[in-house]
């Protein structure tokens, strides 16, 4: 479940395992490097991108770019987790 309007990292890979599942037609693992396994292209993983930014609000900007970000299903949930936290920090209400 989620706490607040931020979900948990369990829900974030629950979510993104779901997705990525659909667009690529494969199961994954919370832990896979998805490079290496051949799960991702660049260009899919620009659309993973703005699939992240649309479905959690969030911006993913300059050094959270880096592929190590995008690597696992796990770093992923992390980054969201960390700028949705950061982002409702920044917010009254």
């Amino acid at each position: 479940m989620t706490t607040g309007n931020i979900p948990s990292t369990d829900d974030l890979e629950k979510e993104l395992l779901g997705f990525l599942e659909a667009h690529t037609g494969t199961p994954w693992e919370p832990d896979i490097d998805l490079f290496r396994a051949g799960g991702l292209s660049s260009l899919f993983a620009m659309q993973l991108v703005v699939h992240l930014e649309k479905s959690y609000a969030i911006a993913i900007r300059g050094a959270d770019l880096r592929l190590d970000n995008f690597r696992t299903v796990r770093q992923m949930a992390e980054l969201v987790g960390r700028l949705r936290q950061s982002g409702a920090e920044g917010v009254d209400g």
